[in-house]
């Protein structure tokens, strides 16, 4: 019977400490926000280069890629920059900055709707300008986020097949993918297709290319103003 009773007070102390955990990370990620997004602020402040505004006719200098995990975002976005002679920013890794976690804690700790709501709360007060912006899978599902990345760039969507997304991903429940009670991969992917599609302005197909034949193919597109 003591054993019992200790056993229910250690559980109800660890209750206790995540609840403490959970809101000193809350508050330690309004903080580091704030400073942030001065940073980012005083950043943009150099004047735009004529190549810089032929992006876009709205003078647009970001470049925002969207698409599944595994899809390549990232690492074709870093060859991307130095294709066009921009920076780069991961908003997966600017969110574990901020929130001082790992994503696939933050998910575990906050479940898929907290999570969704950093995510926003951090993407669409970006103030960025002349970035590749490789984004989290999860952000098509904030409207106010994905208004903003329309607002300040080219959004392109590297869509990949379900079986090719299959064979990339190996590690669904650690690599931080905010998944809905009870969905699997083909869920998610068939439930995220239509709103991809939907946010973006160019459309490019990664199944069978090399990253350098992606790199290549959106580098062109944002340069010539429309298909290669």
């Amino acid at each position: 019977m003591l054993f019992v009773m200790n056993v229910s007070a250690i559980k109800s102390i660890e209750k206790q400490l995540k609840k403490q955990l959970k809101k000193q990370l809350k508050k330690k990620l309004k903080k580091q926000l704030k400073k942030q997004l001065k940073i980012m602020s005083r950043s943009r402040s150099s004047p735009l280069s004529e190549s810089e505004k032929a992006f876009s006719p709205a003078g647009k200098t970001n470049v925002v890629l969207i698409g599944m995990p595994g899809s390549g975002k990232s690492t074709s976005g870093v060859l991307l920059a130095k294709s066009l002679g921009l920076s780069f920013l991961d908003t997966d890794l600017l969110i574990q900055q901020q929130a001082g976690a790992l994503l696939q804690d933050l998910v575990d700790e906050e479940g898929f709707s907290g999570f969704i709501d950093i995510e926003e709360t951090i993407v669409s007060r970006l103030e960025i300008s002349k970035s590749v912006i490789s984004t989290g899978g999860s952000v098509v599902y904030s409207e106010k986020a994905m208004s903003h990345f329309k607002d300040i760039g080219t959004v392109v969507y590297l869509e990949v097949s379900f079986p090719e997304i299959t064979r990339r991903i190996q590690n669904i429940s650690t690599r931080g993918i905010a998944l809905k009670a009870g969905q699997n991969l083909e869920v998610l992917y068939n439930e995220r297709l239509p709103l991809y599609r939907k946010h973006a302005d160019i459309t490019v197909y990664g199944d069978g290319k090399t990253i350098e034949e992606l790199v290549t193919e959106i580098a062109r597109y944002i340069q010539n103003g429309g298909p290669v």
